[in-house]
């Protein structure tokens, strides 16, 4: 008897995902909880395990097939009926047991190993065929294929000495080089002065690559914050010359603990102990029950830039860890961010967040609110000016902040007290107590 297990559904309003690889074939015989094959959703890379043991019959999808939550997955002969029934029902389909969304939702293994998709956007196809293979994100094996380069000699310059995207295409630049086309003396010496003449040349044309189920995710988000919550951004500046010294005679000490210590810790800190006494800031709005729903707690989402897009894990209870375990969490939240290691729980339950567009290049921007919440502080690049203290015009170090609110619950004055204060606590850090 064949036993259908459809796609199940890997997260709250998942509808599709993206299959990477196979990890079965048909005839192989696999036991209960082995993993079947690997697919990219809107969050994370995760390996899909059998609800059952068995002989596999029939794989429905192809690699880099998008596959819809309910379709049909994997055919098994689970040994309730009879094998050559079996067998037969799966070419003709004739008796079935159909699985109702074998749910996995909270107990996903997140793929490890060198097939992780780590750092790389859409895709997944095999490149040139060698004895040697290298280590390679699914994009750049599929744009080594297109452009009929060998990726194994590519420079990997990615995670772990991966070939990327970008190797792959300096690898076919170098190739490929055009030179163009010298003048004849005669055409030289007819030229009485200079003219601009059409010569041919080599155009790239484009490149279309599908969306990512990450970058789809993206897109419906920051579509449906934008025309949906009515934003309003303050900025403002704070002098942390003090900070910057703390943060310094601190770096050594925190090193030698494995952490890395940077500003976003004192961030952090200053906003999850401000939000604790302007809790307006750190709530969301219900329309549908027509109420303001309060958090007695404040889980801080932290925006990480990563090669597939902006993902934002969550730091749970930030109003309870000291500027030690918030280092340490934004690390760990980072580093397994950017490599797709991240776990769907890591990613839900937000009721603030903060945006550091100042790490890269930025001084001032207009985030968007990650709804449900209800605002988001922006932090730029700590800039070199003068200020004026004690009457005197002096070297300070400014740091620049935007925050962004929804403006049907929090007025202009709760943003501005909520603000200052965040304010204070940066430009006195040591009201914060270091451990």
């Amino acid at each position: 008897m064949a036993f259908i297990f459809k796609f199940p559904d890997l997260g709250e309003g998942l509808s599709e995902g993206k299959l990477l690889e196979w990890y079965v074939t048909e005839g192989q015989t696999i036991n209960e909880n082995d993993p079947l094959a690997k697919v990219e959703t809107d969050k994370v890379v995760a390996d899909i395990p059998s609800p059952r043991g068995g002989k596999i019959l029939r794989l429905h999808g192809k690699v880099d097939q998008v596959i819809n939550v309910g379709d049909t997955f994997v055919e098994i002969d689970d040994g309730s009926g009879d094998t050559n029934q079996a067998d037969e029902a799966s070419a003709a389909e004739s008796t079935e047991v159909v699985e109702p969304g074998f749910g996995v939702v909270g107990n996903i293994e997140v793929a490890t190993g060198n097939d992780v998709m780590p750092a790389g956007k859409e895709g997944r196809n095999s490149a040139v065929n060698s004895s040697k293979k290298v280590k390679a994100t699914p994009v750049a094996r599929k744009l080594a294929r297109d452009l009929r380069v060998d990726i194994n000699q590519a420079q990997g310059t990615g995670p772990g000495g991966r070939v990327t995207k970008d190797d792959v295409q300096r690898l076919a630049a170098s190739a490929t080089r055009i030179e163009a086309p010298a003048a004849s003396a005669s055409q030289q010496s007819a030229q009485q002065m200079p003219v601009y003449s059409p010569r041919p040349v080599q155009q790239g044309g484009i490149e279309e690559q599908p969306l990512s189920q990450l970058r789809k995710t993206i897109a419906a988000r920051m579509l449906a914050a934008k025309t949906t919550i009515p934003h309003a951004t303050t900025f403002e500046e704070v002098e942390i010359s003090r900070l910057v010294q703390l943060r310094n005679d601190q770096r050594e000490r925190y090193a030698q603990m494995g952490i890395r210590l940077s500003y976003m810790p004192f961030i952090a800190k200053a906003i999850a102990t401000a939000l604790r006494r302007h809790p307006v800031l750190n709530c969301r709005l219900d329309l549908d029950g027509g109420k303001v729903v309060y958090h007695n707690y404040v889980n801080l989402g932290v925006a990480v830039d990563t090669p597939d897009g902006l993902i934002v894990p969550v730091i749970r209870g930030a109003d309870q860890l000291s500027i030690r375990e918030l280092a340490l969490a934004i690390q760990d939240l980072a580093a397994r961010a950017r490599e797709r290691r991240i776990t769907l729980d890591e990613l839900r339950g937000g009721t603030f967040s903060i945006t550091n567009y100042g790490a890269i290049a930025g001084i001032y921007g207009a985030p968007i609110i990650n709804a449900p919440e209800s605002a988001i502080l922006g932090v730029g690049r700590i800039l070199d000016q003068a200020v004026v203290k004690d009457g005197e015009v002096v070297a300070g170090k400014v740091l620049p902040l935007s925050l962004a609110i929804d403006h049907r619950i929090i007025d202009g004055g709760d943003a501005s007290r909520f603000l200052r204060e965040v304010m204070q606590l940066l430009a006195d850090p040591m009201s914060m107590f270091l451990d």
